[in-house]
Order: C-alpha cells, then structure tokens, then sequence
C-alpha cells in the first residue's frame, strides 16, 4: 500500500513539473506578465533656466504656444458644428488639454525671456477658417486631418528637442509636449476617420560615408535574432524544481521500500 503510495506521488510531482515547464515553453505570455508602460518622472527634472538656449529651443517654445492658440477654438468649435458626441469630446479634450499646456509654455517663456505670439500663424488661421466652413461630417473630416497632420509634424520636433537642448526649462516643457501630443495623437485616431494612407511616409535610412545605418547595422548583426518570448530564467527555474520533486520523491520512494523490506524481514524471523 506504502509503495503505490509512493508511486502515485512521483508520478504527481513529476507531471505538475513537466506540465509546468511546457507551458513556459508552449506559452510564454503566460509565463510572465507584461510590465506596465512607465510615465515619465517629470518631477525628476530642474527647471531653473540653466543652460545655454539655441535658436531651435526658442522656435520650439514658440510652436507650441502656436499650436494652443490654435487647438483650442478647434475644439471649441467641435462642440457647436459636429454632430458626433465622439468627436465633440475629442474637440473638449484636447482644447482643455491645451489650455494647461500653454500655461507651462507661457510659464516657461517668461522665464527664459521669450516673446511669444497672441495669434495663430496663417496656416492655422486657414485651418481655422476651413473649420467655420463646416458643419456635420465635413466639419469632422477637416478637424481629424489637419489636427493629426499637426500633431504628427511636431512630434518628432519635440523628440529632436528633447534630446538635444542644454537648456533644463525647455528640456522639461518639451517631456511633458511629448505626453500631450502623445494623447491628443491617440484621442484623434480613436475618431476612426484618420486617413493613416495620406499621412506622409517616413524618409528612408540614410548611410554616412558608405556605413550602413544604426537600423541596418541592428537588422544584420547576427546575434540580433528574433527572441521566442520565452523567459529563460523561468523555465530553468521549472525544471529546477521538477528535478528536486522528482529527486524529492525517489528518495521517499526508496525510504518506503526499505521499510517494506525491513518489516518484511523482520515479519520473516519473528515467525
């Protein structure tokens, strides 16, 4: 009886084990859970003003003030011509989202001592008078497209800002323009409308001096190989464990043997 005991645990250990490193293997999703994506820790950045400021730091200022002065009765406008709840609440979000937005950019350009505009620049007056226009589903069509035509123009400008000025106020502006238009990106696709085909494609990679691109040098490194998903430590941690189960349960099943055999005995000469 202690021996089918026995037997029926090493078989149970044994197989949760196996069972358990295959579905590592099989599925690795589920052998792991995906990291949650960070929010940047803008409070981890100085804003004093130190640091020389260029050219391209004072137009950045400026263009994201220009795009407040501009976003905000769009989306005002949003809430009186469109007849869609989605779109008026898109219009709501992002005008509300700008205004905070321009209050740290004015908030920035006063201590760094740059002039900024009281009114949109001619294109986004054009914008803007396209919009009056409009009523309805046309009115929808303009608004999507020229604010995610905007949004995806100034998008990589924050990017080269953020990564290049010396200044400390416009490197912590140009982080948190990067988590609206972020958002205000999203909440514009999220009206289904964006035509993705006539956004303009991305330039092609570039090489320098007859060397192949960062992209390309990543994209033919022969280490560089497309990852499984499958979590290595865990795995090894699962067969680690059915290994000391299994090692666990021989042991119990060669200690019930030697009792068996010691009571057999001993049954054996008492007799």
């Amino acid at each position: 009886m202690a021996v089918a005991s026995s037997l029926y645990l090493w078989r149970r250990l044994w197989g949760t084990a196996i069972l358990s490193a295959a579905l590592i293997l099989l599925l690795p999703e589920k052998g792991r859970a995906e990291p949650g994506v960070p929010v940047p820790p803008n409070n981890l950045l100085s804003d004093r003003g130190a640091g020389a400021l260029a050219a391209a730091d004072r137009d950045f200022v400026i263009k994201v003030r220009l795009a407040g002065l501009w976003e905000i009765p769009a989306g005002e406008m949003a809430q009186d011509k469109s007849a869609d709840p989605r779109i008026k609440e898109i219009g709501r979000n992002i005008a509300a989202q700008h205004v905070v937005l321009d209050k740290l950019t004015r908030d920035a350009a006063q201590k760094l001592g740059i002039v900024l505009p009281d009114a949109p620049n001619s294109d986004q007056q054009g914008w803007l008078g396209e919009m009056r226009e409009a009523d309805g589903t046309q009115f929808d069509e303009i608004y999507i497209d020229r604010l995610r035509a905007a949004h995806g123009k100034i998008f990589p400008a924050i990017a080269t800002i953020r990564a290049s000025t010396r200044n400390d106020t416009v490197r912590k502006l140009a982080q948190r323009a990067n988590q609206f238009v972020m958002t205000h990106m999203t909440l514009l696709e999220s009206s289904g409308i964006v035509d993705f085909g006539s956004l303009p494609t991305a330039p092609p990679p570039s090489a320098a001096a007859g060397q192949p691109s960062a992209t390309a040098q990543v994209l033919s490194a022969p280490e560089q190989r497309p990852s499984s998903g499958t979590n290595t430590p865990l795995v090894l941690l699962a067969l680690a464990g059915g290994l000391a189960a299994g090692a666990f349960a021989t042991r119990q099943l060669a200690g019930n043997r030697r009792q068996t055999h010691r009571s057999r005995r001993g049954r054996y000469y008492d007799g």
